[in-house]
């Protein structure tokens, strides 16, 4: 069992890899990379050359290019010693037009140009946008070099960079000594509450190990998954953290922060990450925080997305097995009966019926005659908001289940051994309790892990009609704002929960069933 498992999760990881590859490529080679602004307000109010730039400026943070400005080399220089601050700041501003440069500018320019071009990059000069002597809004000059990244290059960056292990070293200053301090009393509480915790300086989170009152109970951020950034869902976020990260009201409790001031606050200490120069240019950072680690996220009221779509997701499954099975195994024990006819015209109503009418209707019907909520409201604490999404999920998954139960209950009825029970004397209630029921069950456990672990996701149709906060609406949501490092990041999550889920199912079905083996031997 345990080669066999080794060998699924390879086969699996290969598997997702793919999948998540063949996904970047669609995204990158065939997609306009102009739609990444279609939900971005900062482009529309780019104008002229200035609008020009901040494509190049985001297309380079979002990973399609490398992307150099004729500023940024001269910072580079001074950097490694080979030109000092009197000259930059002499050369750093280009004329308007390039006829009219001055010549030590211009030596500048002509090494950026001939060094870039060398590296296999495209240089591009905008000469200054004019109304007659007066400059137009956006059309300051311009000179810098770009260069687009392979496919191959940018598959190879994300996927080793799925894992990010934090180190003393990944801060470009400190305030102090950089190293990592262990101590008994979380500086998070005041320093008196008993609480171990592992603080780093010089790593990019204050916290690398951590207690409080929330499951799990002990955290760490030595080690983190990284799914890529969101351009659009949520700006500079890594889809990771936006779909585990709470959502709702703001939750305020007593907060000691690092300089002893303590207050009413939803700051979240714990989730300190460092920002170079915060600390210096906000007089409220002085307030709070000793040095830079100043980036904290807030306590929130409601779940996370992944949080919501799991609620729905494991609640309906349940109602799902304990409904369907029972109602399956009955059509089978009473065959062309009145209760197979009542399950079989359910079923196919279910089947025949889409699903985006299907769970319209159910939203009316249950908003008009049952008062029930019919779209999730991250301020109300009514659990009601709960009914029609988990009910629309669990219908669909009950006439599923009746089906496939029905056939293998079925299937097993007409058996050799069935028939040889019979001959035996024993009675129907005994073949379908000791023998029936147990044969037929074992294909329906090998989809219970696939359906408790795809809850985590939840159902991106049912999410967006009532509007629920989770996996499933995220995913819609990048797809129409042309997010497409949340689909990339969403896309690996279902990948790596496929392969979960089969392999649990087959473990789940040898476990159940002696006969099966995956291993050779077995065979």
């Amino acid at each position: 069992m345990g080669k066999y498992i080794a060998k699924r999760l390879l086969y699996g990881a290969l598997s997702a890899v793919a999948v998540v590859a063949i996904v970047m490529v669609m995204i990158y080679s065939m997609l306009d990379r102009m739609q990444i602004f279609a939900s971005d307000p900062s482009f529309s109010r780019q104008t002229s050359n200035t609008r020009e730039t901040y494509c190049y400026a985001k297309w380079e943070q979002y990973g399609y290019l490398d992307y150099v400005t004729y500023q940024d080399w001269l910072t580079e220089l001074v950097q490694k010693g080979e030109l000092d601050t009197e000259t930059r700041d002499k050369v750093a501003s280009i004329a308007r037009k390039e006829a009219s440069e001055s010549p030590e500018v211009a030596e500048y320019t002509a090494k950026f140009r001939e060094y870039y071009e060398s590296q296999g990059y495209t240089v591009t000069r905008l000469d200054a946008q004019m109304n007659g002597k007066r400059l137009v809004s956006g059309g300051q000059q311009a000179l810098f070099a770009a260069k687009d990244k392979s496919l191959a290059e940018r598959i190879w960056k994300y996927f080793t960079g799925l894992i990010f292990i934090d180190n003393i070293h990944n801060t470009p200053e400190v305030q102090g000594e950089r190293g990592l301090t262990f101590t008994w009393h979380d500086p998070a509480y005041g320093g008196e509450k008993f609480s171990p915790a592992i603080l780093g300086n010089g790593t990019v989170h204050k916290y690398l190990l951590y207690m409080d009152n929330q499951f799990p109970f002990i955290h760490q951020n030595i080690a983190t998954i990284r799914l890529g950034m969101s351009y659009s869902v949520n700006t500079g976020v890594d889809v990771f953290e936006t779909m585990t990260k709470t959502q709702g009201a703001y939750v305020k409790s007593t907060v000691s922060y690092p300089t002893g001031l303590v207050e009413e606050s939803a700051d979240d200490l714990h989730s300190a990450t460092y920002v170079q120069g915060s600390h210096e240019i906000s007089a409220l950072n002085q307030a709070r925080f000793n040095d830079d680690y100043t980036n904290v996220s807030t306590v929130k009221s409601g779940l996370s997305k992944m949080g919501y779509s799991f609620v729905n997701g494991i609640i309906s499954t349940i109602l799902a097995y304990v409904i369907g099975l029972p109602l399956g195994l009955q059509m089978a024990r009473h065959k062309d009966g009145w209760a197979d006819k009542l399950g079989t015209a359910y079923i196919i109503f279910l089947i025949a019926v889409p699903s985006l009418a299907y769970i319209f209707m159910f939203k009316a019907i249950g908003g008009a005659v049952f008062h029930l909520p019919t779209s999730f409201d991250l301020e109300s604490k009514s659990k009601l908001m709960f009914v029609l999404p988990i009910v629309s999920l669990a219908l669909p998954a009950i006439a599923n289940l009746m089906k496939w139960m029905r056939r293998y209950m079925i299937d097993q009825m007409n058996s050799d051994y069935v028939k040889f029970a019979r001959s035996s004397g024993l009675s129907e209630g005994e073949i379908f309790a000791k023998h029936i029921w147990k044969n037929a069950a074992i294909p329906i456990l090998h989809g219970i892990p696939a359906s408790i672990i795809f809850s985590m996701v939840g159902a991106i149709i049912t999410e967006r009609v009532y509007v629920v906060p989770g996996a499933g609406n995220l995913l819609t949501e990048a797809i129409n704002k042309y997010d497409n490092g949340v689909i990339v990041g969403v896309t690996l999550f279902y990948a790596v929960l496929s392969v979960i889920s089969i392999i649990l199912g087959d473990v789940l079905m040898a476990t159940a069933d002696p006969r099966i083996s995956f291993t050779s031997k077995g065979r």
